[in-house]
């Protein structure tokens, strides 16, 4: 039996582990990092003027932080801290494609600066790309336990063993670390990690089987 011309499959895109344009990928990913950068040499220009941009907590005004605070940092400790994490996770999480790749950030991005919102100490700031980091981390975790794609499980190892105990990051007890955002950040990755595999089985099951040709 052979397949009809025209017809070979071709890799699905919720089955890479690296993205299919590893360069643009690349030259994005670094490129938002950039833009990190020139964000807080401005707020170091303006004496930390950007940093009242982060959220606060269950204040109304404090509701634009969502939009901000993941692109805001508390210095250049803070943002060294988590340029190489955001290059790593940011970079595989483009597996699937640069519109996966909104979604899912999209998601972290609002859940996770949402949850701050809501549950943070009433009187503080919270800012920082560890929402985006700990958001990517357990998306890549999970995804492919859930889309069934044995190496993107082998990658969520690799990951889990590199990565793995910065999750401890989720639970209270550092001072002076938004614990919140890394929980809630984690959680808009279960979250896309789900709507991800969700969307991937609803496609499989919508694409017909295509017929072959039987020879004897």
């Amino acid at each position: 039996m052979q397949p009809v011309p025209g017809t070979t499959p071709t890799p699905r895109a919720d089955a890479r582990v690296l993205p299919a344009k590893p360069k643009q990928a690349a030259f994005a990913i670094a490129g938002f990092v950039a833009v990190l950068y020139l964000l807080e040499l401005v707020d170091v220009i303006t004496n930390g003027a950007l940093d009242a941009g982060g959220i606060t907590p269950r204040e109304l005004s404090g509701l634009t932080g969502v939009i901000w605070a993941p692109a805001l940092h508390f210095g250049w400790d803070h943002l060294a801290a988590n340029t190489i994490p955001v290059l790593v996770l940011g970079f595989l999480t483009m597996a699937g494609g640069i519109g996966q790749f909104v979604a899912v950030t999209a998601s972290i991005w609002v859940v996770g600066g949402l949850g701050v919102w809501l549950t943070a100490p009433t009187g503080t700031i919270h800012a920082g790309a560890s929402i985006l980091i700990f958001g990517w981390l357990t998306f890549l975790l999970l995804r492919g336990f859930l889309t069934r794609r044995f190496l993107q499980i082998g990658l969520a190892v690799a990951l889990f063993f590199l990565y793995g105990s910065a999750l401890w990051g989720i639970l209270p007890g550092q001072p002076g670390i938004s614990w919140q955002g890394h929980l809630f950040g984690a959680v808009g990755g279960v979250l896309a990690a789900w709507l991800v595999a969700k969307a991937g089985r609803q496609q499989a099951a919508s694409k017909p089987e295509l017929p072959g040709n039987l020879g004897m």
